[in-house]
């Protein structure tokens, strides 16, 4: 019974896994694209708009693991 209790009390992991599974499907995709294009990503406003992306999936990451700690 009191492993149950300590068992619900612990936060879930599962937010935190998703965040980083997320952030490296983005490198992964990144990486390709970037090796299959030299030119990737094109301009300044694709450049702008991956470190946006890149950024915040770092952040929510983090928090995600901050959170579930």
């Amino acid at each position: 019974m009191s492993l149950l209790l300590v068992a619900s009390d612990t936060a879930s992991k599962v937010p935190f896994y998703i965040c980083g599974g997320a952030l490296a499907v983005w490198a992964v995709l990144l990486a390709a694209m970037g090796l299959s294009r030299p030119e990737f990503p094109g301009n300044a406003t694709g450049e702008r708009g991956v470190i946006a992306i890149s950024f915040v999936l770092i952040v929510v990451a983090i928090a995600a693991a901050i959170l579930t700690s």
